[in-house]
């Protein structure tokens, strides 16, 4: 039986293709309305947007680092500079694998461990489309090698930069410092905005206690990049604020003469203008080379330099703390005047040991016998420890810690460095604090001659004689005196009034001491006569030695070589001149001096020589000695009034 074909209906078929074209045609039409809708959003509802989206795809702002600011002397003499120089800096999101591209760089430019070392630890502190750079101080060859490869290396560009660069090397080592490279810790310290694209920051000295004044303002370029992040043009350029220029105080002869003077010798100087507390010089010895350190020193370096026996990275005149021996006298004399316990007229007897009422321990004189009735000026002259015995006793350790802090024992000095050691001012405050014990007397007799507790720096002695040269005013010592902010601006004075009122009430009193203190250089039975013969001006010093050790026996140092006594003793020596109207005070240490006017004096001289020739109003024609050095005649050994250390004794049995 046949099937029955069904009768195709047109009618119902045409309306079914009707009615899907027309469904077809308005799913277009909504297509087309969402597309039109969703372009409407996001070429007009949000044009800015995206715009700027495309606009930092093709233009990156890149950081201008400022130009560091110059350190000169105060003659103008350039002491730091920055020098141009070229690095490689990788941006780490355009590499895809850090590692593979450090070695195959590598093999390209050589990178050092500490390189490396110093790229990982920035590189966790920086974002990922910011310079780091890797490799500093590109030399020629380096730079044409990489630039025939450079194509490898997406992510890693060569770029100039400012070296800081220091010409007269270890000479301003502890009073410039230095700069180095950025480090992790640094970034979380630093404000980003001010060390964008920066990659050196100062460390010690002048480089890290000025940093804001050296640093300046950052600036910005806008440039036009490629697919590939490569530069094609500069669109717009807002320039960097340079740091300020800084001007020290000190004189670059002065200083070089004061470490020339050392030959080597451990041991510091400092030279300060009474008139106003502005450092003349200030030297360390042994020093270092402080452009070993701007881009990174090596472990080798570092390490020769820490494990060096002499210590040169330690700055002596700002954190060497050493008993002052007999250079402390004449500010405890000043003080009996000033607290009316005594008159320049006023003797004491000395026989050669010296008795606490009541205790039958002697405390010896520097001559054996002793030197006899002696008044205020010929106890400085000869440096007499009996009358200083007394008279710190007659203080008592309260009044007597309370006048020798006036001086600034004890305490920092204020300079303008970081880092400074406060010294040892012993009291009875101090003790308690330390040691948990009771004062003793026999603890004051000592101190009065510089010795026991007593622990000083340099920089302490040389503010203290400065501020009893400018006749008790007080200055904080300056190393900055004056700021620029630029070659062609004129220089800005730093002002630094006095610190304080002055110290000393009458005149008399300051002459008194001021007259002993001349004739322990001028009076042929002073401690250091000769140092100054040959010198237009009238000089007023003090001499002084301390033991390294405390001993029990060889209480008179008799009949022992120099060599041997120099390996005992601190040898000190401080000056002012000239005299009647001082200009420049000089505190001088020599760590292994056998006497403080036979060694360390001369040192001082040559200062105020390189100082003399310095003044535009100096006398003319004046016969200096040879080199500065004392006349052949100033005794090697220490003469009858020499100012020998006296046994140091830190505790005693209380009666």
């Amino acid at each position: 039986m046949k099937l029955r074909r069904a009768i195709k209906d047109a009618r119902s078929e045409g309306e079914l293709f009707r009615r899907r074209a027309v469904a077809g045609f308005v799913l277009i039409l909504l297509g087309l309305a969402g597309l039109i809708g969703r372009y409407v959003f996001l070429q007009v509802q949000r044009y800015d947007e995206f715009a700027t989206r495309s606009e930092n795809n093709r233009v990156k702002p890149l950081p201008i680092p400022p130009a560091r600011g110059l350190i000169y002397d105060r003659n103008g003499v350039l002491l730091a500079n920055n020098v141009p120089a070229f690095r490689l800096e990788v941006v780490p999101e355009q590499v895809k694998d850090m590692n593979a591209m450090l070695a195959q760089l590598g093999r390209v430019i050589p990178l050092g461990q500490d390189d490396l070392d110093a790229f990982h630890k920035q590189l966790k502190q920086s974002r990922r489309f910011e310079s780091v750079p890797l490799k500093l101080r590109l030399t020629e060859d380096e730079i044409d090698r990489f630039a025939v490869n450079r194509w490898r290396f997406p992510g890693v560009d060569v770029v100039p930069y400012l070296n800081r660069r220091y010409p007269f090397g270890g000479l301003f080592a502890h009073v410039i410092g230095y700069v180095s490279r950025i480090d992790a810790d640094d970034l979380n310290r630093l404000d980003p905005s001010r060390y964008k694209g920066t990659t050196h920051v100062g460390r010690i000295g002048i480089e890290r206690s000025y940093e804001d004044v050296l640093h300046g303002t950052p600036g910005y370029e806008l440039v036009e990049v490629n697919a590939d992040g490569r530069t094609q043009r500069v669109l717009q350029t807002h320039p960097a604020t340079p740091g300020r220029n800084v001007y020290l105080s000190i004189d670059v002869r002065i200083q070089k003469a004061a470490e020339v003077a050392f030959d080597g010798r451990p041991g510091a100087a400092v030279a300060i203008d009474p008139r106003n507390g502005q450092v003349l010089a200030m030297v360390s010895v042994p020093t270092y080379d402080p452009n070993l350190f701007v881009d990174g020193i090596s472990h080798a370096d570092y390490d020769a330099l820490t494990s060096a026996p002499d210590k040169p990275l330690l700055n002596r005149a700002l954190r060497g703390v050493y008993p002052p021996g007999s250079t402390v006298k004449p500010y405890v004399a000043l003080g009996g005047l000033e607290l009316g316990l005594r008159t320049p007229q006023d003797t004491v007897l000395s026989t050669g040991t010296f008795y606490i009422p009541g205790q039958s321990r002697g405390y010896r004189d520097d001559r054996r016998g002793g030197f006899g009735t002696v008044n205020l000026r010929t106890a400085i002259m000869w440096s007499v420890n009996t009358y200083f015995y007394k008279l710190a006793l007659d203080m008592g350790i309260d009044r007597f810690s309370a006048w020798m802090g006036k001086f600034g024992f004890g305490k920092p000095t204020g300079i303008d460095l970081d880092g400074e050691a406060s010294g040892i001012l012993p009291s009875r405050e101090w003790k308690a604090r330390r040691f948990k014990q009771s004062w003793y007397p026999g603890e004051t007799v000592i101190a009065g001659i510089g010795q026991g507790y007593w622990a000083v720096t340099p920089l302490q002695l040389a503010h203290a004689l400065a501020t009893l040269a400018g006749r008790g005013t007080p200055y904080a010592p300056r190393l900055v005196m004056a700021t620029q902010t630029g070659v062609d601006q004129p220089k800005v004075p730093l002002a630094n009034p006095p610190s304080g009122p002055s110290l000393v009430t009458s005149q008399g009193n300051w002459q008194a001491v001021e007259q002993g203190m001349q004739m322990v250089v001028n009076d042929p039975r002073g401690t250091a006569y000769g140092l100054g013969k040959g010198f237009p001006y009238t000089i007023a010093g003090k001499s002084g030695t301390a033991e390294r050790y405390s001993r029990r026996t060889d209480a008179y140092n008799e009949n022992k070589s120099l060599a041997y006594l120099a390996s005992r003793h601190r040898a000190w020596f401080e000056m002012f001149a000239p005299a009647e109207d001082p200009r420049i005070a000089v505190a001088v240490v020599l760590e292994e001096g056998a006497w403080g006017a036979s060694s360390a004096g001369p040192i001082a001289r040559k200062i105020l020589d390189a100082w003399l020739a310095t003044q535009p109003d100096a006398p003319p024609d004046t016969p200096l000695p040879p080199g500065g050095l004392p006349p052949a005649g100033a005794p090697p050994a220490a003469p009858a009034g020499e100012d020998q250390p006296a046994e140091a004794a830190t505790q005693e049995t209380p009666p």
